[in-house]
């Protein structure tokens, strides 16, 4: 799998990605193409001398308590073995799950754990702010209502719906520089001073536990990103680059998906694409 760059090409990458992450600029098909060789310089080569968990493991604290009760009780055993963590896929708000949720997200910054936050977890996070705020190894992977009840409880404003890519911006500087992905036609990214928007082709049909595709992906590419390094980035922050990927990713998969099944897609169908659009996307 061929990862590296030459130099005129890292200087074009970066001159066009300066434009692509502009405030005030179009995002281009050439500013798309740049972001997604930035998100293949992080992807770990595969090679028969690698064992199992080698390039990462990724811990999820989603499902519900009904499920499986004392699961979460065992989860601070198992943060050092992580590489990542995604909190909310499934959680439900039970206050008891959230408080021992709270705890994890605690325990995962003291010891400098990604974490990747959607769903239910952001609804925490709307309840307690200050739960991640400063902590620059978090992602938030809100839709529009998720969005626009972070806005009000960090800003004291509800979503501009005129401007996006300032209302993302503003979002994660008051959190202290997280990065925020707004999911939407087309998804906005941000970590407090650059601007990304993943215009991927997807496809109108919008599946229940997409989202969860979209976080689970991105555990792992922020954990890649993290491990390569601003210089395999351009400098460019590696949660920032992770998160194109995992926007990018998910949106070919909903394409893919869409192209074989139409209106009767669903997040299965998605699951079963992961494997062809990324090899689309990053091993090409």
């Amino acid at each position: 799998m061929a990862v590296g760059s030459g130099c005129a090409a890292v200087w074009g990458c970066r001159r066009v990605l300066k434009r692509a992450f502009s405030l005030h600029n179009a995002h281009s098909v050439r500013g798309m193409e740049d972001a997604l060789q930035l998100v293949r310089n992080v992807v770990p080569p595969l090679t028969a001398k690698k064992h199992k968990g080698q390039d990462g493991r990724v811990g999820v604290v989603g499902g519900c308590r009904e499920d499986s009760p004392d699961a979460v009780h065992d989860v601070e055993k198992w943060l050092p073995r992580l590489h990542a963590l995604v909190v909310g896929p499934g959680l439900g708000r039970d206050d008891v799950l959230l408080s021992n949720v709270k705890d994890i997200l605690e325990a995962s910054k003291a010891r400098g754990i990604p974490v990747v936050i959607d769903a239910d977890g952001l609804w925490l996070i709307a309840q307690q702010p200050a739960l991640i705020r400063g902590y620059q190894k978090a992602v938030l992977t809100p839709n529009h209502v998720e969005f626009s009840r972070l806005s009000e409880a960090v800003l004291g404003d509800p979503l501009d719906g005129q401007d996006r890519r300032g209302a993302v911006l503003r979002l994660s500087q008051a959190l202290g520089n997280v990065t925020v992905v707004q999911k939407g036609e087309r998804d906005v990214i941000s970590d407090g001073e650059q601007v990304l928007e993943c215009s991927q082709e997807g496809s109108g049909r919008r599946c229940g536990g997409q989202g969860d595709l979209l976080s689970g992906s991105l555990g792992v590419l922020v954990h890649w990103a993290l491990q390569a390094g601003p210089e395999r980035t351009d400098g460019f922050s590696p949660l920032l680059v992770a998160a194109f990927g995992a926007c990018a990713l998910t949106r070919q998969c909903s394409h893919q998906a869409f192209q074989k099944h139409g209106r009767s897609t669903t997040t299965t169908d998605m699951i079963a694409e992961v494997g062809p659009a990324f090899s689309r996307l990053f091993e090409t």
